[in-house]
């Protein structure tokens, strides 16, 4: 497993709901592989879960049941993407929901996955204090960077926060030039105080 913090899976599930815990389940799942900072493979795939998916979600999304419908199920799905994920450590934008989607998911076909995981919102909060918020939305108009077709599409998700993520990276050796900047290290960042995040990074500079 690589520990370099631009070699990563960035992933972003579409799902029926909010929670597993409410027998939610995943209906589409976009992932890209980064390998020092650019993107060299991606993964995507609708999903039937089995129900039908209420109208909320299909206008948020704009995935729409007639499009679930004669979609492979969510188990063979889920077991090609890990393949896909290999042992890379993955990056989501509000991992924490991501993370749920994907332990349920791969709890029922009986598979696990060996990387660790990162949040791209917690580090922004971190480095981009001065945002608005930190919404995957708003912090890619924040940092300039061109959307990529419709946001809550997973796909277009998980290459825009691979953009974040690379664009995080880089503000942060422009700021403080560390030498190398590891996936511990922006994991550790994601979890410090944000009072005290200058001073994490600064401490990482030799």
């Amino acid at each position: 497993m690589e520990n370099i913090a631009d070699t990563v899976v960035v992933l972003d599930f579409e799902t029926t709901g909010l929670s597993p815990n409410y027998g939610d389940r995943a209906i589409e799942i976009g992932a890209v592989l980064l390998k020092n900072g650019t993107i060299v493979d991606r993964f995507q795939k609708l999903m039937n879960p089995g129900v039908l998916i209420n109208s909320f979600i299909e206008n948020y999304t704009g995935i729409t049941n007639k499009m679930l419908e004669d979609q492979p199920s969510c188990e063979d799905v889920m077991a090609e993407f890990s393949e896909f994920i290999g042992d890379y450590n993955l990056i989501a934008h509000n991992a924490s929901f991501d993370k749920r989607f994907l332990d349920s998911e791969f709890q029922k076909i009986n598979k696990t996955y060996n990387g660790s995981f990162c949040c791209s919102m917690l580090v922004a909060r971190r480095i981009y204090q001065d945002a608005p918020n930190h919404k995957l939305e708003t912090l890619i108009s924040h940092t300039n960077i061109k959307p990529i077709g419709s946001f809550h599409r997973a796909l277009a998700d998980a290459e825009m926060t691979a953009y974040l993520w690379t664009s995080i990276i880089d503000d942060i050796n422009e700021r403080y030039r560390i030498p190398v900047i590891y996936f511990d290290h922006l994991k550790k960042l994601s979890k410090t105080d944000k009072a005290y995040a200058h001073k994490y990074l600064c401490s990482l500079v030799k």
